[in-house]
């Protein structure tokens, strides 16, 4: 079991947005003392449910920053960037890190941004397909073009080559978000692991890594890929001495955010929207994953690897949106949990 935090880089209320990028660098940093396997970096924009709007980004500086620790995105929002642009931004962190880079994608939502970015409603609605095969061929072949309806170009040299560099035969894995039956399908005939969402409990992840197994194999994919795929479990955790503490805690500073941060996304099309009740929300999280005591939250991760067959988690450590607490979160994260793991 392998385990990670999670990091949106959080703008509470009363919160500048250098403090919550501040707090997301320091976090990171402390990931990596504390022993965690990984940092999964959020990518927002024009919202400050998350002040980062540049997941690679701000992985290269946290590559920069540390030597050990696996640095990913969760996810950067393929509809509003060119394939073949993030692909070079992945090659480049994979060479350079050593391997230590993960890219993980989605869709996003049909926000303001795909205006903004020029991409369009239908690059959202029905391109996806299209824009995950052209990254991944990127990262897989030495040479790339594309005559597809969103895409078309002369082959090109695919350069810096991430296989070429490193002993491994491919280059920086892909991981991809999936949220519902159809991006499982996705994931799955790709041979691509799944990223869940930490809206869903452990019976519906595993139905989907159930469902994934099932396309997987329908298409045709390697029995030893689509057994030892290893999915990515997002959720949150908040560790204390005792579990009404730990909850007490989340249930105070998440709820103001996350009526400030999800309140501030603007359809691209002006569609209406539905907004989950913050607090009933909060409660939720609190419900479905570790948040108690250290012990607590061992058996609930452990039951959910268990239950799912997923075997690496990324944890959201920020909740109670003070940096001194995120910080003390981590290191009992790394220090009593990780042990009973193991």
């Amino acid at each position: 079991m392998r385990v990670g935090s999670f990091v949106l880089g959080a703008q509470f209320p009363g919160q500048g947005q250098g403090e919550a990028l501040h707090r997301a660098v320091r976090s990171a940093e402390v990931a990596e003392e504390a022993g965690l396997d990984a940092v999964w970096l959020a990518e927002h924009h024009f919202v400050p449910y998350g002040t980062c709007p540049s997941a690679v980004t701000l992985a290269a500086l946290l590559l920069g920053r540390t030597r050990r620790i696996r640095v990913g995105t969760a996810v950067s929002v393929l509809p509003t960037v060119h394939p073949v642009a993030l692909g070079e931004q992945a090659a480049l962190l994979h060479v350079t890190s050593g391997g230590r880079f993960s890219l993980g994608v989605g869709r996003g939502g049909p926000w303001v941004d795909l205006e903004v970015f020029g991409a369009g409603l239908e690059a959202y609605e029905q391109g996806f397909p299209e824009s995950l095969d052209l990254l991944v061929r990127w990262l897989r072949e030495p040479a790339v073009g594309a005559s597809g309806e969103r895409f078309s170009f002369r082959e090109v040299p695919v350069v810096p080559r991430p296989s070429e560099a490193l002993s491994e035969a491919a280059g920086p894995e892909v991981v991809v978000a999936c949220t519902s039956p159809s991006s499982v399908r996705t994931a799955a005939e790709r041979g691509l692991p799944m990223l869940l969402g930490m809206h869903v409990g452990d019976e519906e992840k595993a139905e989907m890594v159930a469902l994934w197994r099932r396309h997987a194999r329908a298409a045709g994919r390697p029995a030893a890929e689509v057994d030892g795929a290893a999915h990515v479990s997002a959720g949150v955790c908040q560790i204390a001495d005792r579990r009404t503490d730990a909850a007490e805690m989340l249930l105070k500073a998440m709820p103001g955010w996350l009526r400030q941060g999800l309140g501030a996304h603007v359809t691209v099309d002006g569609r209406t929207r539905r907004m989950r009740d913050p607090h009933e929300y909060t409660e939720l999280l609190c419900g479905l994953h570790p948040v108690g005591t250290p012990r607590l939250c061992a058996d609930r991760l452990a039951a959910t690897s268990e239950r799912t067959g997923i075997s690496r988690f990324a944890l959201l450590v920020e909740g109670s949106g003070d940096l001194a607490a995120t910080e003390e979160n981590v290191r009992r994260l790394g220090a009593e949990v990780l042990p009973q793991l193991s």
